[in-house]
């Protein structure tokens, strides 16, 4: 195959939606009809012996819940396609914001009973704002929940989004008998039974056609033509070069656990999705069809397999081919590197990989020398934007609880900052250290994970701050700069890179701080 059908054959999509709409049962789904599993996992329930294929950490088993972003890929149709399942809960938002600066499009999944819900509404506004195509899932329909119509008007109206349904329900909860397939123009009739259901679909292309009847009953069958007739009356024709330039997002409905409307789903989406999309850096817009290589790192994860201590860059390829063994340009420390297992992913399996091309995900062994967003190229020297820390809204000190093992706990907490879980301040007038993160739960996964992965145990002490934020003055021996300094002393810190960070202890104080020294810029993202 050529390099340009290569990349054409490329979907590279995140799933993202609030804690419980059914992400990762979804992704297991995908993965059912891509053949890259034999059974799926359920994330709920306890008699379940497997669990979901992309909650591979020990924390996400116990909680039922992601805390990591997994990479999957799978071939369906012909098509490679890349999925990255997205952690939903609010705590580890930070991870879902980096993992969409890697997608090309997105899944958004909705439960049908809560309806839209306010983390969807915060992924949602970022991919608006980076205009990212959507296609919206209606989790659950064997479930009783809203109308279908109330719901679209709710997704239109809380997500500002304008829909197109291109699959509709017959019936819902315990009435719910099937879904006609607008796209395809046929019926695939609900059993109940999930074996039978992916394969049973019944094309009826004139929805006066009485075999309609026949097959949902009378009462169903006239319902369903009515509330279609409305449907297309009331919602734009389908367009896909909306779609792709984030204006229009088409629906699905469909029940994931029961595998139902899943095939629907994944059929037009390999059909209408954009394959990689060029990708703005501090230079230039860059290409997927350029011959040079660019890629960046969205994410890092140490210790992906216990027994090895590892620690896993995640680089998304934007442009030209990544080989095994050739070196390339680390832009941030103008040094070349070369990988020679550089891993493709399927959950927590890993294979080596010669070639990649723009759209896929590449895992590379690292021994400390990637930082998110990081850049590699084959020479030129650019950086890719967009992949901000943001400030964090929750604070406390961590002490060491065993002096004899203050080495590990210096080196886990090193490696699981770079990681990105949460961010490392010092004090100026102590030393002392403090971590800021964006949700609360990030102390447990943080404790954990030091106790498990590197043998050291720590405690925490409260400590009363509203905001970090990143100190840029205007000039640094100006007589102003110098008073801040000596005035704040006891409320600055450094962050990793070396940055001034001013740690406010109260939104008034924040305030009265910016009046006083005009010519200081105070920032809520580390990216300025």
């Amino acid at each position: 195959m050529s390099f340009i059908e290569e990349i054409n054959r490329r979907r590279t999509f995140g799933i993202v939606s609030h804690p419980d709409a059914g992400k990762t049962t979804l992704t297991e789904k995908l993965l059912l009809f891509g053949g890259a599993i034999q059974e799926a996992g359920a994330v709920k329930s306890n008699k379940i012996k497997k669990g979901a294929t992309s909650d591979f950490m020990e924390i996400e088993r116990q909680r039922g819940i992601s805390v990591a972003t997994s990479v999957l890929a799978f071939e369906y149709r012909d098509i490679k396609i890349n999925i990255l399942d997205t952690p939903g809960h609010k705590d580890f938002a930070e991870d879902t914001f980096r993992t969409l600066t890697a997608v090309d499009s997105v899944i958004v999944v909705i439960d049908v009973a809560k309806g839209v819900e306010e983390q969807t509404e915060k992924l949602v506004e970022v991919c608006r704002m980076r205009k990212i195509p959507m296609i919206v899932f209606i989790n659950k329909m064997d479930r009783e929940g809203k109308d279908a119509f109330d719901l679209l008007d709710e997704i239109e109206q809380k997500l500002n989004l304008t829909v197109c349904p291109l699959s509709f329900p017959i019936g819902m909860g315990y009435d719910f008998k099937g879904i006609y397939n607008i796209w395809e123009k046929n019926v695939n009739l609900f059993t109940g039974d999930p074996r039978k259901d992916i394969e049973e679909t019944v094309e009826i292309s004139d929805l006066n056609d009485s075999e309609l009847d026949d097959l949902i009953g009378n009462n169903a069958a006239n319902t369903l033509r009515e509330e279609l007739e409305l449907a297309q009356g009331v919602y734009p024709d389908f367009d896909q070069d909306a779609y792709k330039s984030g204006d229009l997002q088409p629906v699905f409905f469909g029940s994931a656990l029961n595998n139902f409307g899943v095939r629907e789903l994944l059929d037009c989406f390999v059909d209408i999705a954009p394959s990689p999309r060029p990708k703005e850096s501090d230079t230039r817009v860059v290409d997927p069809k350029e011959k040079g290589f660019t890629g960046f790192v969205f994410k890092i994860h140490a210790n992906m397999d216990p027994k090895h201590r590892d620690r896993l860059a995640f680089i998304k390829i934007v442009s030209g081919k990544f080989e095994r063994n050739v070196p390339y340009l680390h832009v941030r420390h103008n040094k070349k590197l070369r990988f020679s297992s550089p891993n493709a992913f399927f959950a927590e399996k890993k294979e080596i990989v010669d070639v990649s091309y723009p759209g896929d995900i590449v895992g590379l062994h690292d021994t400390g020398n990637f930082k998110i967003g990081d850049t590699l190229t084959e020479g030129e020297e650019l950086q890719y934007k967009g992949i901000p820390s943001f400030s964090p809204e929750h604070f406390r000190y961590i002490n060491n609880a065993d002096p004899m093992k203050s080495k590990q706990l210096e080196k886990g907490i090193d490696q699981l900052m770079d990681e990105g879980v949460a961010q490392l301040f010092r004090l100026e007038l102590n030393n002392r250290k403090v971590i800021g993160t964006v949700g609360a739960l990030q102390y447990e996964v943080i404790q954990y994970r030091l106790e498990h992965e590197y043998g050291a145990k720590c405690t925490y002490e409260p400590l009363n701050v509203h905001k970090a934020c990143w100190v840029e003055p205007e000039n640094e021996k100006s007589e102003e700069f110098k008073e801040f300094k000596r005035v704040k002393n006891k409320f600055l810190a450094k962050d990793k890179r070396g940055q001034l960070v001013f740690l406010a202890d109260s939104m008034f104080s924040l305030q009265m701080t910016q009046q006083k020294y005009p010519s200081i810029k105070f920032h809520f993202t580390s990216e300025f």
